[in-house]
């Protein structure tokens, strides 16, 4: 059996994916840290992506970030678990939005 993927992305390939269709990102980190600075997309909590998982199914690309990447990767790897996601493409910003200019 073989386990699904995520695949690390970079800034610039970030910019590029959210112009298409069917495509969102995901901030996992806590909703004060959203509220303080945030590059868009819907913000999950890394403690709520279970019960929020449904919100992902309309999007065909699915992009996880948080502030350095640790907290989006153990995301990433979460989603990449569950069968009803694995039809989409998960992507991981790699480094976190610290790379992110603003």
């Amino acid at each position: 059996m073989s386990q699904k993927t995520y695949t690390d992305i970079t800034t610039e390939e970030m910019e590029s994916l959210v112009m298409e269709p069917e495509t969102v990102i995901v901030d996992v980190r806590d909703e004060w840290e959203f509220e303080e600075f945030n590059i868009g997309g819907l913000n999950i909590p890394l403690a709520e992506i279970r019960d929020k998982r449904p919100y992902l199914l309309p999007y065909d690309n699915v992009i996880v970030v948080c502030t350095n990447g640790i907290r989006s990767r153990v995301a990433a790897k979460d989603f990449c678990r569950h069968p009803e996601l694995e039809a989409k493409n998960m992507y991981h910003l790699k480094g976190g939005i610290l790379g992110v200019d603003e």
